[in-house]
C-alpha cells in the first residue's frame, strides 16, 4: 500500500508539463463556445482530440493515471465552473486500473457569471496526463470569448447526455460505509443495494478531499448487494477525519455509470 501511495505522490510531484499546444500531434484542445442558458449560466465545452492509441484521464484517474488540473487565471466575468463529466472508460494499465477517455471527448463546462448580460472570457490552462505505452503530462492553454447569446452545440449536448445515472435512475437502495482505522489511515467498506448492470463492473471511490489517496477498491457481490473496500491515506501521513457525506462512489459497467453521493454509517 505504501508503494502505491509513493507512486501516486510521485506522479503528482514530477508532473512538470513537457508539451503544450497540439503536443506534437498527440492531443489537441479546442474550446466550444456554447450558449447562454435560461438560468443565466454559460454552457461551454473543451474538446480534446487524441491520437490513435492514446488516452487521457477522468477526474478520478485510478491508480495508474494523472488527474486533470485546471487553472482559470485570466478569465473575466466568470465566478465558478461546474464540470459535467461524460461516462469514462476503464483501462487495465500495466496491472493497474485507470479511468479515462480515448479518441475525441468533450467535457461540458457550466460557468456561473458575475454579469449574465455581458460576454465572458474563458481563459486558462489545463494540465492532463496522456498515455500510450508511457504517460506524460501535457499543458494546454485555452482562451475564448463566450457570447451573450450563442447556439446549442450538438457535441456539448451529446456529452451532457452521456452522463452517469443518478441513484434514483439506477434504483439504488441503501448505501452504507463502515470506517475502520489502519496503521496508515482508514479503511472504508461500502455496501450498496443495487442490481448488477454488467460483468465488467468496476468501482471508483473518491474521498471528497484531494489530499486523501484512495486505493483501488476490492469489490465483491452478494446477490444484489455490491461491496467495495478501499484504504485511505492522507498525503501528509497524519490522521484525518472522513466525512461520509463527501464520499462519492461511481459504479461503471457496460458503458454506463451510476453516480452515488454520500453514505450512511453502517449498523
Amino acid at each position: 500500500m505504501i508503494k502505491r501511495l509513493f507512486i501516486f505522490i510521485l506522479a503528482i510531484c514530477v508532473s512538470v508539463p513537457v508539451m503544450a499546444g497540439p503536443a506534437d500531434g498527440v492531443v489537441e484542445l479546442k474550446v466550444l463556445s456554447g450558449w447562454r442558458t435560461g438560468t443565466g449560466t454559460h454552457m461551454a465545452g473543451l474538446r480534446l482530440s487524441l491520437a490513435p492509441g492514446w488516452k487521457t484521464y477522468w477526474r478520478a484517474p485510478g491508480d495508474g493515471g494523472i488527474p486533470p488540473r485546471f487553472d482559470w487565471q485570466g478569465s473575466q466575468n466568470v465566478s465558478t465552473v461546474a464540470f459535467h463529466w461524460p461516462v469514462p472508460e476503464v483501462f487495465d494499465q500495466n496491472g493497474m486500473q485507470s479511468v479515462g477517455y480515448t479518441n475525441i471527448f468533450v467535457l461540458p463546462l457550466e460557468l456561473s457569471l458575475e454579469d449574465a448580460s455581458a460576454p465572458a472570457q474563458m481563459r486558462g490552462r489545463v494540465q492532463i496526463g496522456v498515455c500510450e505505452y508511457i504517460c506524460v503530462p501535457v499543458l494546454l492553454n485555452f482562451d475564448a470569448m463566450l457570447p451573450v447569446g450563442g447556439a446549442r452545440d450538438p457535441a456539448i449536448v451529446a456529452a451532457m447526455l452521456d452522463r452517469p445515472m443518478t441513484e434514483d435512475e439506477a434504483d439504488v437502495g441503501m448505501v452504507t460505509c463502515a470506517i475502520d482505522p489502519t496503521t496508515d489511515g482508514l479503511r472504508l467498506t461500502i455496501r450498496v443495494d443495487m442490481a448488477q448492470s454488467g460483468d465488467d463492473e468496476a468501482v471508483v471511490i473518491e474521498a471528497g478531499d484531494q489530499q486523501v489517496w484512495v486505493s483501488p477498491p476490492q469489490t465483491w457481490r452478494e446477490g444484489n448487494v455490491l461491496f467495495a473496500r478501499s484504504d485511505m491515506i492522507h498525503v501528509n501521513g497524519g490522521g484525518f477525519a472522513l466525512n461520509r457525506s463527501n464520499v462519492r462512489i461511481t459504479v461503471l459497467a457496460g458503458g454506463k455509470a451510476v453516480d452515488i453521493h454520500g453514505c450512511d454509517a453502517a449498523n
